[in-house]
């Protein structure tokens, strides 16, 4: 299967080709099933041009032809992985690639806002394309593992890093993955958010109407992730990130090979209304509705 990269900001498209195509890549990150065949490059404020010079050289060294045309870009091949940075782009180059007919990966978050995110699904839907959207940080065995062992908790909590994001909402753009695996964890049905902001990140406490309640701890400085599933039993997780891109990279795969999304566009958007709404509580104060 050949594979697109449709942004090159992210460090993420080294990460996904290396697993794919990298001759030194150790054997249990290895993963088969598709190759890169092309890239396309532009400067967003979170990669300039030295940056995207260097990741380019890399990518040809493997093999991939690295372009600035998007028509050029997805010529001939079978499926996109739109890997861009910088969220608040994400629903301008979606627009441009969902009727193509090929089938989407969005790589975290699915948008910068609730809207946003709700005018890509509502453009799939259109034009009838296939696209699913999530962090790596869902699919870590140890999360995995804990909502296997609770399957309806009441209580969920996990932490995560606050990286600074170059532009926009850093809650939204790195506060997705410990906020993916809450909302893994619990599901569906957020409806009130809270951001108790401070010098050391934040503390998000998302409520449900039915007693379910989540609290997601953004630490800065602090690169681990981990969390605690309650309900009939508790269960404690560290998150084991040696295989994210390689576990991610396998659901892409089988995705693209046309099986199910391993992640429903319902849980994409609110994970991102779950962001936006966090980081409104942060600026107001006050508690912000999720608006879904």
């Amino acid at each position: 299967m050949k594979l697109c990269f449709v942004g090159m900001d992210s460090s993420h498209t080294i990460e996904f080709a290396r697993r794919l195509m990298a001759p030194d890549c150790p054997e249990p990150q290895k993963v088969s099933g598709a190759t890169v065949v092309k890239a396309m490059r532009f400067e967003t404020p979170f990669q300039d041009k030295a940056g995207l010079d260097a990741r380019q050289k890399q990518l040809e060294e493997w093999g991939v032809k690295v372009t600035t045309d998007l028509g050029e870009t997805v010529e001939g091949c079978d499926a996109i992985m739109m890997c861009i940075n910088d969220p608040s782009l994400h629903l301008e180059y979606f627009k441009k690639i969902a009727g193509l007919g090929k089938p989407i990966f969005v790589d975290k978050p699915l948008a910068d806002n609730t809207g946003n995110a709700k005018a890509i699904i509502e453009h799939a839907s259109e034009n009838k394309t296939r696209f699913w959207s999530s962090s790596s940080l869902r699919f870590v065995p140890g999360l995995v593992e804990a909502c296997a062992k609770v399957p309806e908790p009441s209580l969920v909590s996990t932490f995560g890093p606050l990286g600074k994001a170059a532009a926009g909402s850093s809650i939204v753009w790195y506060g997705v993955h410990a906020v993916e695996m809450m909302q893994r964890a619990l599901g569906r049905g957020a409806r009130i958010v809270r951001t108790i902001a401070d010098e050391t990140g934040a503390v998000i406490v998302v409520r449900y109407p039915d007693a379910r309640r989540g609290v997601v701890e953004l630490c800065t400085g602090a690169w681990h992730y981990g969390g605690f599933v309650r309900g009939s039993e508790a269960v404690s997780f560290t998150a084991d990130t040696s295989r994210l891109y390689s576990d991610q990279l396998v659901e892409i795969i089988r995705f693209f090979e046309g099986g199910p999304a391993p992640v429903a566009p319902e849980d994409a958007l609110e994970v991102t209304a779950i962001l936006d709404a966090a980081q409104r509580s942060a600026d107001s104060g006050k508690a912000e509705a999720t608006g879904i």
